[in-house]
């Protein structure tokens, strides 16, 4: 790994891999040098749109690459875990897709490895790394609307049923939580953390995963977090914090904020905007390059503790279900 350079490979080639890509083009101290697909056509026809040059057969070709520094694992949630350990095991930095993996237990099997190797391991909530949600931590942090008492949060959106597709099969995966409520959950984490008790409901649809759901999360003090996802329904895709002495709005997309609306204590609404360039998956690549240059194995931004915390969440949300995917 060269002093200023981060040479990035991209595992999996499907359309979350095409967004990183694109991300990574406005870093100019990344580079990306190789795919890995299950095919040898798909990894050139990613590495001929991406300009590519090391396109992998395989998985374990890409982790095996000495090429490469840091890996992004941009496959279905399913084999995270198992591509994840792959990769840190040939020795790589490893910046894996979210949800980090299936359930709280890979999530633990994938720190203990990177732990035991010494080695760079990080969940990709891309949204925790945009600028305006800087400005909330700081917002936070110097106390701007008193004690954060609640939040509240969605993600849904209406896609067409396909019970073979990622977000239906339950072998894959599927469902709503994980696929866009971890945005919701995450963000309660960072505001309020790990949550002492959970409640929720689900319309499991024909393939037995989950099309729409709501929870509420509670908190020590009798705080509370009041999430809702779903992709068979559209949502408004905002989220607020609320305090003791104001409150935060995130303006729709929450999950790609540019502005917010923060009120104080008998104070006028002040808007924030923070807009950025590129597709925001940069800041993600970026703080993972920080780290390493830096000599760290863990971000202090998305600590592993915390995305383990995440993973319980999620586990005790579906418990309240009873969803349980085939590989549990």
């Amino acid at each position: 790994m060269t002093a200023h350079v981060i040479r990035w490979g991209i595992l999996g080639t499907g359309r979350i891999a095409g967004v990183f890509a694109e991300g990574l083009r406005e870093l100019p101290d990344a580079r990306l040098v190789a795919v890995g697909s299950r095919a040898q056509e798909t990894a050139d026809a990613f590495g001929d749109k991406y300009g590519v040059p090391r396109r992998h057969a395989s998985y374990a070709a890409l982790a095996e690459d000495p090429e490469v520094d840091a890996v992004y694992i941009a496959t279905p949630h399913s084999s995270h875990a198992e591509e994840t350990i792959r990769c840190l095991r040939a020795g790589k930095a490893v910046l894996c897709e979210k949800p980090f993996a299936i359930n709280a237990r890979q999530a633990a099997e994938m720190i203990a490895v990177a732990r035991e190797r010494g080695l760079f391991l990080m969940e990709a909530m891309w949204t925790r790394f945009l600028p305006l949600m800087g400005r909330v931590r700081e917002l936070l942090a110097a106390g701007a609307i008193g004690e954060p008492r609640m939040v509240t949060s969605d993600f849904g959106f209406r896609t067409s049923f396909n019970p073979k597709g990622r977000l239906f099969d339950p072998a894959l995966g599927g469902g709503a939580l994980l696929d866009v409520g971890v945005y919701p959950v995450s963000l309660a984490s960072m505001v309020l953390g790990e949550p002492e008790r959970v409640s929720g409901l689900a319309h499991l649809g024909e393939t037995g995963v989950d099309e729409q759901s709501a929870a509420v999360l509670g908190y020590g003090g009798g705080r509370l977090a009041v999430i809702w996802t779903a992709v068979r329904t559209n949502t408004p895709l905002e989220s607020t914090i609320l305090g003791t002495d104001g409150w935060i709005r995130i303006h729709r997309p929450s999950w790609r904020p540019t502005k917010m609306s923060l009120v104080r204590q008998g104070g006028d609404e002040e808007v924030i905007e923070l807009p950025f360039t590129g597709n925001g998956y940069q800041f993600e690549a970026a703080e993972v390059m920080r780290c390493l240059r830096e000599g760290r194995t863990e971000s202090d931004i998305l600590p592993l503790d915390e995305t383990l915390a995440i993973m319980r969440t999620l586990d005790r949300i579906r418990e309240s279900w009873g969803l349980r995917y085939p590989m549990e």
